[in-house]
């Protein structure tokens, strides 16, 4: 999906997060909870497809469309990296 890109991290999500949608979150806090939603640090449902929409740039195809719709990062980044596992 993303040219070399194997696997989105918690970091490169913090780093989508903070260029998406200005929301500045520490990863190792959200790697220590993974499964508060994506409200809890800051980020709404436009910046979340606006990491969606950013994610599909890079890799020139889409992502499947639950992607916008996760709840927390782990949900996230359990459905982007599938969908590269599978694109590998």
């Amino acid at each position: 999906m993303t040219a070399g890109l194997t696997r989105l991290t918690m970091d490169e999500l913090a780093a989508l997060m903070h260029k998406g949608a200005g929301v500045t979150v520490d990863p190792a806090a959200m790697a220590a909870r993974p499964d508060a939603d994506f409200e809890e640090w800051g980020l709404d449902s436009l910046g979340l497809l606006g990491i969606v929409g950013e994610l599909e740039n890079r890799g020139g195809r889409p992502l499947p469309p639950d992607a916008e719709r996760c709840r927390s990062p782990r949900e996230f980044l359990d459905l982007v990296n599938s969908t590269l596992m599978t694109d590998a």
